[in-house]
């Protein structure tokens, strides 16, 4: 039976890497915001000759998030994988100067969706499933209070969860990718040369053992 991962932020970077690296061994569920990317996603896994049901979905939508988690459990009965690699990246600002907006968004995005799909993929997954978050530690570095805050906010409800499921399951990791040419990055350091990064493709080929262990 093929195995399934479902895949939130699928659209471009290391989402949509990691989902063409996983479909030879796995049905991907693969969740974004932009039609097209994840039409260009599709293709690429048909390609290969794997399979993928695209959920052109905004994670901030609870209600599609619930939708999505049941039309997992009605198709397939549960996931065996878990990726999360949706996040948003605000503008740089000093703490002082951090938008209201900016700062809305990035807590809607980065915690309060995280929270919320915690709670009902969790049940997909079960006891032998796998959630995998992937950290960016930038809490405390200059004029990244908006996005450094809410994104240690979300690795730090991951490792909670991770402790709370040892004996219980599902198993939870977080890893932490090397500095890719995403467009994430590219909003913080646009001067950057990027072809001194690693590309998603790469990274996500060397990530996949550690996924999949």
């Amino acid at each position: 039976m093929t195995k399934t991962v479902l895949i939130t932020g699928a659209s471009r970077g290391l989402g949509a890497a990691l989902a063409k690296v996983l479909a030879p061994t796995h049905h991907v569920i693969a969740v974004g915001k932009t039609v097209g990317a994840l039409e260009e996603l599709d293709d690429a896994i048909q390609a290969t000759g794997g399979q993928a049901t695209l959920a052109p979905m905004d994670i901030t939508v609870d209600e599609a998030m619930q939708q999505l988690c049941r039309g997992i459990f009605d198709r397939w009965g549960s996931l065996d994988l878990w990726l999360h690699t949706a996040v948003h990246a605000a503008p740089l600002a000093p703490a002082g100067h951090i938008g209201p907006k900016d700062l809305a968004k990035s807590m809607t995005i980065n915690i309060e969706a995280t929270a919320r799909l915690i709670a009902y993929v969790s049940p997909l997954l079960g006891q032998t499933g796998k959630a995998v978050f992937f950290d960016d530690p930038r809490g405390g570095a200059q004029f990244f209070g908006a996005y450094g805050a809410t994104k240690a906010g979300q690795i730090a409800l991951a490792k909670s969860w991770q402790a709370e499921a040892v004996k219980t399951g599902p198993k939870v990791q977080i890893l932490t990718p090397r500095p890719m040419p995403t467009a994430t990055r590219a909003r913080f350091y646009p001067g950057e040369d990027r072809n001194a990064l690693t590309h998603p493709n790469t990274e996500a080929a060397r990530l996949l053992p550690l996924i999949v262990e």
